[in-house]
C-alpha cells in the first residue's frame, strides 16, 4: 500500500530542533487526522463558525482598524485595549492551523489581508504595535503594562504557523524584522534597554522563532528574558513582583505564583530553552514547579488561577468553587507548558494533565456552538448567583470580551489539536491523546499507518488498525491514564499511569486494542481544600462530571442537593443531550435551605434545620462539566456536599 502524503503542516506548533535535548519527538498535526467524535465536532464548529466569526469581532471591536490607522489607510484614533494587536495575531494563528488542517482559499486570503495591514504598520527598524504607536506611548517605557513584547511573541508564533501551515513568507519576513529589532534593543550589552515584559509570551515565541530560522540570536534573547525575571526588573517600576513572576529567578523558584496565565507561559518558554540549551538545572527546577501546581495550586478541571483578584494563583490548597477564577487562557498556557515537559520528559503525568485541561478546564470555555465564550471557569454557580462585569459566568458564555484574549487563544488551540495528539522516533511511535482518525508515522524502516476506532471519551476502548507497517520491529507506546485501574492492552492488565508498549513486526491487518474502564467514580479532596470538605466530585473516564439545574428533578434546586456516597452510580449515554453527552445518575437528597423568615444562616452545632420542607430522596443527574450552560446560565456545582455533610 502507498502511503498518502500527509496534507497541510510538515511541523507542528512546538518543533524542537535536531540537537534539543528531548525524549520524544511531535508527530507533525499533518500526519494525524480525527474524522469523529467530539474533538472532530469542535474543529468543525471552529472552523466553520469561530474563526470567520473571530475576524468579524475583531473589525466590529476595532483591533483591525488599529491595524489599517497604522498603516496609513485609515484615520482615526486607537481603540481597546494597548494590548489589541494580540488577538488579531491569535486569530491569524488559528486561521494558519486551519488552513493546515485543510485548506481554503479564502481563509488564506482573510490572513494575508491581514498580513499586509501588519506589514504596512511596522517601523522602518522593526518596531511593531498599533496602539502605544497611535497614542504615542514611549517605546517599552512602562513593560509592566504596555504588552508591547507579548504582542511581538503572538505575532512570532502566528508567523511560523503561517509558513509552516501555509507555506507564505509574509509574516515571517514581518516577524524577523521585529525580532532583530529586539535582539539589538534588549539584553545587557551597551546601550541595551534591560527589563523584561509584564506578560510572558516572548519566551517561547523567540525559542520557535529560532527553530524556525535557525538564528541563534532568537534563542540567546529568549534565554536573557528568563534569566532576566525574578532580578528586581519589574520592581523597579514600582511594582508588585509577585503578579508578574518576577519575585524569584526561574531556575530558583519552588512553585508558580501570580497571574496564573503570565506564569504558566513563563513556564513553557523557560522549558523551550531548557530544551533547546541542553540546561538540566533549569529543566529540574520547571519540574519541581509544575508538581507543586499540580498538587496544590489546580482545580480538579485542570483550571488554574484561584482568585479574581489578579487573575492569580491563591496560596497552595487555596480552590474555591464559585469564585474560582480558572481563566480559560491559564488552561491554554497549561497544556503548552505540559506539552513541553512531556517532550522532554516522556513522562505520562504531563500527557495526562493534557488530557485533563483539554477535556475540562479549556473545552468549558467555549460553547458547543463554537460562537459563544467564558474567560472565567468556576466549578460553582449558585441559583441566585447575580451577574456582574462582563467575566462573570452568571451573564453565561459571551460572543467576545473587550479583553478578548481567550476567544482567539480558544480558536487556535482547536485548530492545533492534532499537534498534542502522538510523538515519533526512530522505531517508536507514542499515542497520547486518543480520537477516531488516522496517525501515520514515518519511522525507521518505513512507514506506520493506524486507523484508531474509539467513541473516546465516552467509551474506553480504543482500536487500533494498522494499515501500513515498517519493515522490521516497532514499537507502540499507548498512555494508559492515571484514573484507568484495571485497563487491559489485548486483553492484559496494564499498569495506569505510565505508557504499555508492544513491540513487534507489525503487519497491515493487524490490531491493537486498548480497554480503558469507564466505570463512573467518586473523586474527594485533600482535606486542606476548605472549600469543598465534605464533597466529592463525580469522574467518567478523563472527563469532571457537573450538577447542572436543567438535568434535575422537579424542585430538587443544584444548591441544596446532597449525595449519597454508599449508593451506586450508573451511566447512558444521551443522543438527544447537548450534542451527545454520557450522563451519570446517582442517589441523593434535597436538603431545604432555612425558612424565608430565618435571621440568621448561623446555629448551634447539631440543632436541627429550621427549613420548612423535609428532606426527600432524589436522582441525581451529572453532565460532563465542558458541557455546561449551553441551553443559557443555569445553577451548576461541580463538588456534591455528601449525605454525611
Amino acid at each position: 500500500m502507498t502511503t498518502p502524503t500527509p496534507s497541510g503542516t510538515t511541523r507542528g506548533p512546538a518543533e524542537p530542533t535536531s540537537d534539543a535535548r528531548v525524549l520524544l519527538r511531535p508527530l507533525a498535526p499533518g500526519y494525524v487526522t480525527v474524522d469523529g467524535g467530539l474533538w472532530r465536532r469542535t474543529a468543525d464548529v471552529n472552523r466553520a463558525a469561530a474563526i470567520p466569526g473571530g475576524l468579524e469581532q475583531l473589525a466590529k471591536a476595532g483591533n483591525l482598524r488599529n491595524l489599517e490607522i497604522a498603516a496609513g489607510v485609515a484615520d482615526g484614533d486607537a481603540i481597546g485595549p494597548i494590548f489589541a494587536d494580540s488577538d488579531v495575531h491569535k486569530w491569524l494563528e488559528a486561521a494558519a492551523w486551519e488552513y493546515a488542517r485543510e485548506p481554503d482559499e479564502q481563509l488564506l486570503a482573510d490572513q494575508l489581508h491581514v498580513t499586509s495591514l501588519l506589514a504596512a504598520a511596522q517601523a522602518d527598524d522593526g518596531y511593531l504595535d498599533s496602539v502605544p504607536a497611535l497614542r504615542n506611548v514611549p517605546r517599552y517605557s512602562d513593560l509592566p503594562w504596555s504588552h508591547e513584547l507579548y504582542c511581538a511573541g503572538h505575532l512570532f508564533q502566528a508567523a511560523v504557523a503561517q509558513v509552516r501551515g501555509t507555506g507564505r513568507t509574509e509574516l515571517l519576513d514581518v516577524a524577523v524584522k521585529l525580532a532583530d529589532h529586539l535582539v539589538t534593543t534588549f539584553g545587557d550589552g551597551p546601550g541595551q534597554l534591560r527589563d523584561v515584559d509584564g506578560h510572558p509570551v516572548i519566551e517561547m515565541a523567540l525559542v520557535e522563532l529560532y527553530r524556525e530560522t535557525g538564528t541563534r540570536a532568537y534563542l540567546d534573547l529568549a534565554s536573557w528574558f528568563v534569566e532576566a525575571r525574578g532580578t528586581g526588573l519589574i520592581e523597579a517600576h514600582g511594582k508588585q513582583p509577585t503578579y508578574f513572576s518576577d519575585r524569584v529567578k526561574v531556575r530558583e523558584a519552588t512553585t508558580v505564583e501570580g497571574h496564573a496565565v503570565r506564569a504558566v507561559y513563563l513556564g513553557a518558554g523557560a522549558a523551550d530553552v531548557a530544551i533547546e540549551t541542553g540546561d538540566a538545572e533549569l529543566l529540574a527546577a520547571l519540574d519541581t514547579q509544575y508538581r507543586s501546581m499540580e498538587r496544590g495550586k489546580q482545580y480538579l478541571t485542570g483550571g488554574l488561577g484561584a482568585r479574581w483578584e489578579g487573575e492569580s494563583f491563591g496560596d497552595p490548597f487555596e480552590l474555591p468553587t464559585d469564585r474560582g477564577y480558572a481563566e480559560t487562557c491559564a488552561a491554554i498556557g497549561g497544556v503548552q507548558w505540559a506539552w513541553r515537559m512531556l517532550l522532554a520528559t516522556g513522562e505520562a503525568r504531563y500527557a495526562d494533565q493534557i488530557e485533563r485541561m483539554l477535556l475540562n478546564g479549556f473545552l468549558a470555555g467555549v460553547s458547543l456552538s463554537g460562537t459563544e465564550y467564558f474567560y472565567v471557569n468556576p466549578l460553582q454557580l449558585r441559583s441566585d448567583a447575580h451577574a456582574e462585569e462582563d467575566r462573570s459566568p452568571a451573564h453565561g458564555r459571551r460572543g467576545w470580551f473587550d479583553c478578548a484574549c481567550c476567544p482567539p487563544n480558544i480558536m487556535r488551540t482547536v485548530s492545533s489539536f492534532t499537534g498534542y495528539v502522538a510523538t515519533a522516533d526512530g522505531p517508536s511511535l507514542q499515542l497520547h491523546q486518543y480520537a477516531p482518525g488516522t496517525v501515520t508515522a514515518p519511522l525507521d524502516g518505513g512507514t506506520l499507518r493506524l486507523r484508531v476506532e474509539t467513541a473516546y471519551p465516552d467509551e474506553g476502548s480504543i482500536a487500533l488498525h494498522v494499515e501500513e507497517a515498517p519493515d522490521g520491529e516497532t514499537t507502540l507506546a499507548l498512555r494508559v491514564p492515571a484514573w484507568a485501574d484495571g485497563a487491559t492492552l489485548d486483553g492484559e492488565p496494564v499498569t495506569a499511569g505510565t505508557y504499555a508498549r508492544v513491540t513487534r513486526r507489525f503487519a497491515a491487518g493487524d490490531t491493537v486494542r486498548l480497554d480503558l474502564p469507564m466505570t463512573p467514580r467518586l473523586t474527594s479532596a485533600d482535606p486542606r481544600v476548605d472549600a469543598v470538605r465534605g464533597s466529592v466530585a463525580i469522574e467518567r473516564g478523563p472527563l469532571v462530571y457537573a450538577l447542572e439545574q436543567p438535568d434535575q428533578e422537579t424542585g430538587a434546586v443544584v444548591d441544596d442537593l446532597r449525595i449519597d456516597i454508599s449508593g451506586a452510580l450508573s451511566d447512558e449515554f444521551r443522543s438527544d443531550l447537548l450534542g451527545g453527552v454520557t450522563v451519570v445518575r446517582a442517589s441523593g437528597a434535597v436538603v431545604p435551605g432555612p425558612d424565608a423568615g430565618a435571621t440568621t444562616p448561623y446555629g448551634p452545632a447539631g440543632a436541627p434545620s429550621s427549613a420548612s420542607e423535609p428532606v426527600r430522596d432524589v436522582t441525581l443527574t451529572a453532565i460532563p462539566y465542558y458541557a455546561w450552560a449551553n441551553r443559557g446560565p443555569q445553577p451548576m456545582r461541580v463538588w456534591i456536599p455528601t449525605n454525611a455533610g
